[in-house]
């Protein structure tokens, strides 16, 4: 198998600055080898080229050698454990006082604890890799660095902030075709119905379409806001976890990584948050759609070597879930049923499945980059 940071020559891959064995071109005169003449180097060559500075793709390299390997050849399940039993385990610590004090999502710190467990997953990966299993570099195994190139971090990182809202509304509107959600697009009932609620008193259309212009224009605030907090989590599941499961095949570390982020959800899911369900039929919802969700957003990890794409991914989700709502009818919006017509429901499998066959179909799945290193200097040799 190829190393991203070797390069290939006739006779095999050879580590970059080392000559490859190759098959021998010696010529045959009178049966026997005849003697070839080989180019020889002396001090003053050997000067020159050591002063010929070295290109930013091979200081990489030769970073990604110093520092490999980065991902584990086997799954390490002593670690892997470790870490599941701890993000789980402090969820609910967490999230107790929801539960002893029988207020549930009504308790008036719900949204600080809610904060709060979306750090259980930082806390695990940093634990596990402080003291159960230290790779050579922490922040390369997380993908927090490097940021180089920073066109392809910055380029998905732009791809998510975007590409999430619009599978948002998009859910939405095909929630409103099957007849799972209503939508007011044009007076902004919904919008009005808030305004009102907050005393802000009625608003005729055209201030309601400023507001709702100005709240669609703010989003990408509102995702970096999410961001945050969607940190917490992101440096856990595809930071630390993805990477550790890959061992066991791209597919199997995507999906099982989807279900374990699902099932961490279980202290929230079981009280009614999300699909009003308290039982294990809300849970396994969330586990599909957290599976689905997780391939994605797995997918710009595998693909920019970065937890950053990742983690403007689940912050736009995030963000752009509850910001849609004001399209929203007030009727919808008092409907516990309506989630189902948006990106957690049904149209948002039916999108997110599809979006997910398209990179297949593409090929996307097929490509996996390079700490550092752009596509072009992966495979090109180094002169």
């Amino acid at each position: 198998m190829q190393r991203p940071d070797d390069t290939p020559t006739e006779g095999g891959w050879a580590p970059i600055g080392q000559p490859a064995p190759g098959p021998n071109r010696t010529p045959i005169v009178g049966g026997s080898p005849a003697p070839v003449a080989h180019p020889v180097i002396g001090a003053a060559g050997r000067a020159v080229l050591a002063q010929q500075p070295e290109s930013a793709a091979d200081r990489q390299r030769r970073r990604n050698r110093e520092l490999a390997p980065i991902l584990p050849t086997r799954v390490p399940w002593v670690a892997v454990t470790v870490f599941t039993v701890l993000a789980v385990g402090l969820a609910w610590l967490i999230a107790a006082p929801l539960w002893l004090s029988g207020e549930g999502l009504a308790n008036p710190w719900f949204q600080l604890i809610a904060l709060g467990m979306m750090y259980t997953p930082t806390i695990a990966a940093l634990v596990v890799v402080l003291f159960v299993a230290r790779p050579r570099s922490i922040p390369r195994l997380l993908g927090l660095a490097p940021l180089r190139p920073l066109g392809r971090t910055l380029g998905l990182c732009a791809a998510a902030l975007v590409g999430f809202p619009v599978l948002a509304f998009c859910s939405m509107l095909l929630g409103q075709a099957i007849g799972l959600i209503e939508l007011d697009l044009v007076d902004l009932s919904g919008l009005a119905a808030i305004m009102t609620a907050s005393g802000a008193g009625e608003l005729g259309r055209d201030e309601l379409t400023t507001v709702a212009l100005v709240q669609l224009l703010t989003l990408p605030l509102g995702v970096l806001v999410a961001s945050l907090s969607a940190f917490g989590e992101e440096l856990g599941w595809r930071g630390w976890l993805l990477p550790n499961l890959l061992p066991l095949g791209t597919w199997p570390a995507l999906l099982l990584s989807g279900a374990i982020w699902g099932v961490w959800h279980a202290p929230l899911i079981l009280l009614g948050y999300n699909y009003q369900r308290t039982d294990v039929l809300g849970l396994l919802l969330m586990v599909g759609w957290c599976m689905l969700l997780g391939v994605l957003i797995g997918w710009l990890r595998l693909r920019s070597a970065s937890v950053w794409p990742a983690v403007i991914a689940h912050g736009a989700v995030n963000a752009a879930v509850g910001a849609l709502l004001l399209f929203a009818s007030p009727t919808s919006m008092q409907d516990t049923g309506s989630v189902f017509g948006t990106l957690l429901g049904w149209p948002g499998w039916i999108l997110l499945a599809a979006t997910t066959l398209i990179l297949v179909v593409t090929g996307q799945f097929g490509k996996r980059a390079a700490p550092g290193l752009r596509g072009s200097e992966v495979a090109s040799p180094v002169s």
